[in-house]
């Protein structure tokens, strides 16, 4: 199919150090192509970033050649990638791999880059690092992998770390384990943490602030309270409704009805319109996004002024009055960094 797709459009947040933000969403919504954006890992042609910014510590990253960038590139900012096992290079022991970069970006001898390697091991909780620096990726558990991964992130010390789905793949328990451990090295660090998961579990024992993206925009960004407690836009209400819990157990799960819109033909106003449960007039044809921090806290026209439609009420689709006739049911009215990115 010819064309081209906006896989991200319109996007801006900030990330204080320290802090640590989640970006949420379906698969395909944009996450991981936010944070290859960051890193400027996108393969180019065919993918392309005609406008924007991505400030790092007061640089426009955007600006910087390849050759600065690849100084930049594991020093100021790092990343977990969600495959360990296809991260790690298997004919290389994880010691190597982790002494590559350190000598690379710190111009540390051999045997001082060693030393840091098995320092960065120690640090994920890995015991007798000495040992393990010796061994390769296919001798480690999967839990072990990610360890080492976050290890080779954490090892030149960066300003911002992204974790794109770090615990995919692990059971619960391992789950648990590297996400208090990625807790644990920020709060000893500093370090600005960029979590990419669609585990809404993970974002509310994770984060500060939350971004919820949907067809490569940001419908929905507050505080993980605000945004987990008192969601605004209809797909962050779904996303929530759709999680298992202890109190509906024995119960069938909500869904959002409907599939993700084709990038190549997306509705020609809100892109959620299709599978929206509340939504009206002017959502099929004006585009509600979010316009700029401090606006409106949701893309939707349920929450500010639609063009000639002024400030509409929220309303559900198919609710049956007490008469037992179907009509909308009213809802609420509406109410009248270290990274910076925005595009």
């Amino acid at each position: 199919m010819d064309g081209t797709v906006k896989a991200v459009d319109g996007i801006s947040f900030s990330i204080n150090r320290g802090e640590t933000l989640g970006i949420v969403g379906e698969s395909g919504c944009g996450k991981s192509v936010t944070s290859l954006s960051v890193m400027r890992l996108l393969d180019i042609p065919p993918a392309e970033i005609p406008s924007g910014e991505i400030w790092l510590d007061g640089q426009d990253l955007l600006k910087l050649s390849e050759e600065q960038m690849r100084a930049v590139r594991g020093n100021d900012v790092a990343m977990i990638f969600q495959e360990p096992m296809s991260s790690l290079n298997p004919v290389f022991t994880v010691g190597n791999q982790i002494s590559e970069a350190v000598i690379l970006h710190q111009k540390l001898s051999k045997r001082d880059a060693r030393d840091k390697a098995i320092e960065a091991l120690r640090l994920v909780g890995i015991a007798n690092p000495e040992r393990r620096i010796k061994q390769y990726p296919h001798e480690l558990s999967g839990g072990m992998r990610q360890r080492v991964m976050i290890a080779m992130a954490l090892s030149c010390d960066p300003k911002l770390l992204i974790a794109d789905e770090p615990t995919t793949a692990l059971d619960v328990t391992i789950q648990a384990q590297i996400l208090e451990l990625m807790r644990k090295v920020q709060d000893e660090t500093g370090t600005a943490l960029m979590l990419i998961t669609h585990d809404l579990g993970v974002v509310a024992e994770m984060v500060h602030d939350v971004v919820v993206m949907y067809s490569g925009r940001v419908v929905e960004q507050g505080t993980v309270e605000e945004v987990l407690l008192e969601p605004k836009h209809p797909y962050t209400e779904g996303l929530i409704s759709s999680m298992p819990s202890k109190g509906k157990r024995g119960q069938k799960l909500n869904v959002i009805r409907g599939q993700v819109a084709n990038p190549f033909n997306l509705p020609k106003g809100c892109n959620f319109t299709p599978r929206c449960p509340y939504r009206f007039e002017p959502c099929p044809d004006h585009d509600p996004r979010i316009e700029h921090p401090g606006g409106p806290p949701a893309a939707c026209w349920l929450w500010k002024p639609a063009p000639g439609y002024g400030t509409a009420p929220r309303v559900r689709e198919g609710a049956v009055t007490a008469s037992g006739a179907k009509a909308p049911i009213m809802l609420e009215e509406a109410a009248p960094a270290v990274l910076e990115v925005s595009s």
